[in-house]
C-alpha cells in the first residue's frame, strides 16, 4: 500500500463520506466530526445505553456517546462539553468531572473515524435520559461484579454489544486475576 496515493472521495453524505486510496476503501464522517465515548462507573456500577442500531438491524448494547460539534455553529465544541451533553441526554445522568483518556480507533481498518474516550465520574441522576428526537435510548445502570452476565443475557437475547464493552470486562478480568500485579 502507497500511502502517497491520492484519496478519492467515491460518496458522501451529510454524516459519512466513503472513500478510495489505491485499492484501499474506507469510510470516515463527513465535515470532520467527531465522537465521544463515555465510560460512566459510578459507585461499583456501569451505565449503559441500549438503542436500535440501523446498520446491525436490532438494538445494541453500548456505552452512552455521541458526536462533538454536530450542532449547526457547534464545529469548535470541546469533547468534554459534548460528553456531559450527550451523557445528560442519553442517560439522565450529570457528571461531576469528565476527563478526557484520549483518541482512539475502533475498526482503522475501514472507518478512519476516531473517539476520545472520556471517563466520567461524580454521576448524578437528573433526569430520565433516553436520548433526543425518537433515539428511545434504554439506559442501564449494571453493577460491575454482574456485567459479563448482564452483557451474555443481552446477547442471547440477540442485542449487538459494542466492543467498548470488552474494555470494561477485560479490566474487571485483569483485576481480578492480577495481570497487572507485576
Amino acid at each position: 500500500m502507497n500511502q502517497d496515493e491520492p484519496e478519492v472521495i467515491r460518496w458522501q453524505g451529510k454524516f459519512i463520506t466513503a472513500k478510495q486510496r489505491g485499492r484501499w476503501e474506507y469510510a470516515s464522517r463527513s465535515r470532520g466530526i467527531r465522537a465521544a465515548a463515555i465510560l460512566a462507573i459510578d459507585d461499583g456500577h456501569v451505565i449503559l445505553v441500549e438503542q436500535y442500531r440501523v446498520p446491525l438491524g436490532r438494538p445494541c448494547l453500548e456505552i452512552p456517546a455521541g458526536l462533538v460539534g454536530d450542532d449547526d455553529g457547534a464545529s469548535d465544541e470541546s469533547a468534554i462539553i459534548a460528553a456531559h451533553r450527550e451523557l445528560e441526554e442519553e442517560t439522565g445522568y450529570r457528571a461531576e468531572t469528565i476527563t478526557d483518556l484520549g483518541m482512539f480507533f475502533s475498526s482503522p481498518g475501514m472507518v478512519s473515524e476516531g473517539f476520545s474516550l472520556l471517563r466520567a465520574e461524580g454521576l448524578t441522576r437528573v433526569g430520565e435520559g433516553g436520548g433526543t428526537d425518537g433515539e428511545d435510548i434504554t439506559v442501564h445502570r449494571v453493577a460491575l461484579k454482574h456485567l459479563a452476565q448482564f452483557v451474555e443475557a443481552k446477547r442471547a437475547a440477540g442485542v449487538g454489544i459494542d466492543v467498548r464493552i470488552a474494555m470494561i470486562l477485560m479490566t474487571q478480568k485483569i483485576g481480578e486475576n492480577g495481570w497487572l500485579d507485576g
